[in-house]
C-alpha cells in the first residue's frame, strides 16, 4: 500500500517518517476556509477532512493522511500570521498564558475513512518584547498557526498532551489510524 501526506509541512514530513518508511508528499492545493460556528475540534476536523479528500482525489489506490493544526485561544482560532506584526501581537497575546493547540486527522484509502483530532493544552512562558522581537525577526514564526513551534524553545513553559501534536503531527493518533484503516485483500 502507497501512503501519501497532504502536507507540504517539512515537520510533518519528519514526524510521519517515524511511523512509515516510505510514503510521497502531495500537498493539499485548496484553501483553509472555516465555518466560524463550528466548535475548534470539528474546524480542525473539517480542514483535515478537505485536505485528504482533495489529495485522495489524485491517489484513490493509495493511503492518504491530511492534517490541520490550530491554535485556539479563549475560543478564538489564531492561524498563521499575515505578516511580522501580526506574528508579534499574537505572541504577546499568547504570552504567559495557557491555549489549545487541536489538530485534526483523516486517514483515508478506498476501504476506510477515519476522522480524529488530538488536542494539548499549552502553557507558554512570559516572553520580553526583545524574546518576541528576535523570535520574529527570525521569521520561525511566519508559517505556523499561533505563530510559534514548540520545537523552537524557549516559549512553551508546560504541556499537557501530546508534543507531536503541538508540531502538526499527533504521531501516536496517526499510528493507532493507520492500523484502523489498513484492510488486506
Amino acid at each position: 500500500m502507497q501512503y501519501v501526506l497532504a502536507s507540504a509541512s517539512p515537520r510533518r514530513r519528519e514526524l510521519l517518517s517515524q511511523i512509515l518508511d516510505d510514503f510521497i508528499v502531495d500537498p493539499a492545493r485548496g484553501g483553509e476556509e472555516i465555518n466560524i460556528s463550528l466548535f475548534p475540534e470539528d474546524i480542525a476536523c473539517a480542514l483535515a477532512e478537505r485536505k485528504c479528500d482533495e489529495v485522495f482525489a489524485r491517489h484513490s489506490g493509495s493511503t492518504v493522511i491530511g492534517c490541520d493544526t490550530i491554535v485556539v485561544f479563549r475560543g478564538e482560532i489564531l492561524g498563521k500570521p499575515r505578516d511580522a506584526a501580526d506574528a508579534t501581537k499574537t505572541l504577546e497575546l499568547l504570552s504567559g498564558r495557557t491555549h489549545y493547540v487541536i489538530t485534526g486527522v483523516c486517514v483515508r484509502n478506498k476501504f476506510n475513512k477515519l476522522i480524529k483530532y488530538d488536542k494539548t493544552e499549552v502553557k507558554f512562558n512570559t516572553l520580553s518584547h526583545d524574546f518576541i522581537k528576535k523570535y520574529v525577526a527570525g521569521g520561525s514564526p511566519m508559517d505556523k498557526a499561533g505563530s510559534y513551534g514548540i520545537q523552537d524553545g524557549g516559549l512553551v513553559k508546560q504541556y499537557f498532551g501530546s508534543y507531536t501534536n503541538v508540531v502538526g503531527l499527533p504521531v501516536a493518533l496517526v499510528r493507532s489510524m493507520l492500523k484502523e484503516v489498513q484492510i488486506y485483500d
